[in-house]
């Protein structure tokens, strides 16, 4: 499977301005070739490639393969949505492949630029080092908060997946981020109240609207994202870890197109919308993926009001957000536990899904 590696450039002054001075030519030529496929209706390489090849390479200088990953980038991304013209950010990443990209051992890697090629020092861990020998496939260097990037595309061996002798149900929730059918919960209060708290004081920060608090914002703008990414991938390593050792699969609720299906309250709007669930699934489902536990996606319905004793369906039996009692048996638990118990109960009813690889976002490996 292909796996995207982020690994973080070193570059000195005179290189780290070379690389912006290439990555603003890069851009604006795809601009201007977005420009054009945008008045001809066309988004065909080939005739991209026609009208706007040697136009590229001398308005902007840009080398010959440099050129063609111009007119590639830009359709790519016309061809998502063709009534639009698409723009490009000075700093948007430009795709580097073998041509224009070559490692010099684990530790530098040489990129070409407008004024030729520099050889700039790469750090990384020993995750990423391991992986690296199986680079395939283009790179995309990227400039965030004054730092260069490489997404790096590495093609990992899967492991044939194993017979699973039970599930591992995982149920995804509000007030705890997930519950599974072992009994334990993951990042419920405290998770909740460092977003709240971030959320305040973000609040308070535009609201004062000076250039000192929107410096401050924009500081802090990832903060929270990497916090979030930070959690999904431990709870999604604990339960691929849990369920190899036991040798189960993973059974999650099938939650898509779930923000449009249901509605919260007024108050829980910000926190029902802001967590990033699809992330967790796609964490869970690669790692499982690598570690050859099958995963296997079922219908949520009903999961938090059906007794797994009886199997009487009933509203009345969740009294609470907490708690569950059944109205007939008396069977009672923690709500999230139970309802992770009847997922895992259906997956035994349903054929193991391993993730697609579009699944998988180019951010996904950190």
């Amino acid at each position: 499977m292909h796996l995207t590696l982020t690994v973080k450039l070193q570059p000195n002054p005179a290189q780290t301005q070379s690389l912006l001075v290439t990555m603003e030519r890069f851009n604006a030529a795809c601009n201007a070739i977005a420009e054009t496929a945008f008045r001809e209706h066309t988004a065909s390489h080939v005739r991209l490639h026609r009208l706007m090849y040697r136009e590229v390479r001398e308005r902007f200088g840009l080398s010959a393969q440099m050129a063609v990953r111009a007119i590639g980038k830009v359709v790519e991304v016309y061809k998502r949505d063709k009534s639009i013209q698409p723009t490009f950010r000075p700093h948007g990443a430009i795709v580097y492949d073998d041509r224009l990209l070559s490692w010099k051992g684990v530790d530098r890697v040489s990129l070409l630029t407008l004024t030729g090629r520099i050889v700039v020092p790469v750090m990384m861990g020993t995750y990423h080092t391991q992986r690296l020998c199986r680079v395939r496939g283009q790179a995309d260097l990227i400039y965030r908060d004054g730092a260069f990037y490489l997404a790096v595309v590495v093609d990992v061996p899967e492991p044939p997946p194993l017979q699973p002798d039970d599930w591992l149900g995982v149920d995804l929730g509000i007030v705890n981020i997930a519950a599974d059918s072992d009994g334990q919960t993951y990042a419920g209060g405290q998770v909740n109240g460092l977003r709240s708290r971030h959320q305040k004081l973000r609040q308070r920060l535009q609201q004062k609207g000076t250039k000192s608090a929107k410096r401050l914002v924009k500081k802090r703008r990832r903060k929270e994202h990497r916090f979030a990414t930070d959690v999904n991938h431990c709870i999604a390593k604990q339960w691929v870890t849990q369920a190899q050792d036991t040798r189960r699969g993973i059974a999650l609720e099938d939650l898509t197109g779930i923000r449009d299906r249901i509605t919260v309250h007024q108050a829980q709007r910000r926190r029902h919308h802001s967590w990033a669930f699809h992330q967790l699934r796609t964490f869970i489902t690669y790692k499982a993926t690598l570690a050859g536990v099958p995963v296997v996606f079922v219908n949520p319905r009903n999961t938090s009001r059906t007794c797994p004793h009886c199997g009487l369906i009933d509203k009345r039996n969740r009294p609470n957000q907490a708690s569950f009692q059944c109205i007939g048996c008396g069977f009672a638990g923690p709500a999230d536990t139970i309802a992770a118990r009847n997922i895992a109960s259906r997956a035994a009813v349903n054929r193991p899904h391993a993730g697609s690889l579009s699944e998988i976002p180019a951010s996904s490996v950190l």
